[in-house]
C-alpha cells in the first residue's frame, strides 16, 4: 500500500498521507512520495492549487518513534540523525519554496510535533473540530528541528510559541482558530466541503497573479520597507504585462467575468 495517495481532479492535487495505523507517522519512504507528489505539482500547469490531509482519524504523528528508537539501538548518532533531517525531513519545506500556488491543509485529527510543523507549512489551515494541535517533542526528550521554532512564532507571537514548545500541551481546534494558528475550524463531516469551498473561490483568480504574489507575499516577510516596496514594484511590474492582466483589464471593463489562461508566472 502506498504511503501517499495522489490525485488530480478539476485543477485540484490532493496529497493524503497514508499510514493511518501509524497515525500517518512519517517514513523515508512517505517522504520521498510526498516530495515527488509535490514536484508534479509544481511542474504540471493544469494543478491550479495543492491540498494535504491525512487518512483515518489522525493528521500527522510526526515522525515514526518506534523506527526512532530501533535506529538508536542500532547505533545511529547525531550527524545520522541530522543527514536525515536535512536530507529527506526537510526536502519537504525546501520543495514547498518552489510551489507556486496555494497548499492548503486540511487538518483531519491531532497534529503532533514533526505533524503540527507539517501543518504549519500550508499558506492556509482549515481545521475540523476534532482536530488537536501539540508541539510535543519536549515530552519524548526532543526540540523542534523541522521547522516549527521558525514558523510558529510567526503565527502565534513568540509568548505563545515558546508556551507550545516548553510545555508539549495540546491546543484544541477552537483555541488554534482563537490564536491564529488555523484560519478557519469547521465541524469534522464539513471538512471537505469548507476546503472545497474555499478552493472553488480561490481558483477564480489567475494563476499568475496567484503566483506572483505568494512569491512576493513570502519574500517580503523579513524584508525591510524599503525593500519590501521595491519588490511590490517589480512582482506588479511583472503581473501588468502578463496576458492574464489583459484578460482582466478587458473583463472588468467590459463587465464580465474574466476568462484567465493560467499557465506560470513570469521569472
Amino acid at each position: 500500500m502506498s504511503e501517499i495517495l495522489f490525485e488530480t481532479a478539476g485543477g485540484v492535487a490532493t496529497i493524503t498521507l497514508n499510514r493511518p495505523e501509524a497515525g500517518n507517522a512519517f517514513t523515508t519512504e512517505m517522504l520521498a512520495e510526498w516530495e515527488r507528489a509535490l514536484r508534479e505539482c509544481i511542474a504540471d500547469d493544469a494543478v491550479r492549487a495543492v491540498v494535504l490531509t491525512g487518512a483515518g482519524r489522525i493528521f500527522c504523528s510526526g515522525g515514526d518513534v518506534r523506527r526512532m528508537a530501533r535506529n538508536a539501538e542500532a547505533g545511529q548518532g547525531p550527524w545520522d540523525r541530522r543527514k536525515y533531517l536535512t536530507g529527506h525531513v526537510h526536502r519537504i519545506p525546501l520543495t514547498l519554496m518552489e510551489l507556486d500556488k496555494p497548499y492548503i491543509v486540511a487538518v483531519n485529527g491531532a497534529a503532533t510535533g514533526a505533524g503540527m510543523d507539517m501543518a504549519l507549512m500550508g499558506d492556509i489551515r482549515i481545521a475540523a473540530e476534532g482536530a488537536r494541535f501539540a508541539e510535543s517533542y519536549i515530552k519524548v526528550g526532543f526540540v523542534a528541528g523541522d521547522g516549527g521554532a521558525w514558523m510558529l512564532p510567526r503565527l502565534v507571537g513568540q509568548p505563545k510559541a515558546l508556551e507550545m514548545l516548553w510545555t508539549g500541551d495540546f491546543v484544541s481546534a477552537q483555541e488554534a482558530e482563537r490564536i491564529g494558528l488555523v484560519n478557519k475550524v469547521v465541524p469534522d463531516d464539513q471538512l471537505d466541503a469548507a476546503v472545497d469551498d474555499l478552493l472553488e473561490r480561490s481558483c477564480r483568480g489567475s494563476a499568475l497573479s496567484k503566483g506572483l504574489g505568494k512569491h512576493a507575499f513570502y519574500a517580503q516577510v523579513d524584508l525591510d520597507t524599503d525593500k519590501a516596496y521595491a519588490l511590490a514594484v517589480e512582482v506588479m511590474a511583472a503581473a501588468a504585462v502578463t496576458p492574464d492582466a489583459q484578460e482582466g483589464i478587458a473583463a472588468f471593463l467590459e463587465k464580465r467575468r474574466p476568462k484567465f489562461g493560467g499557465g506560470r508566472a513570469p521569472a
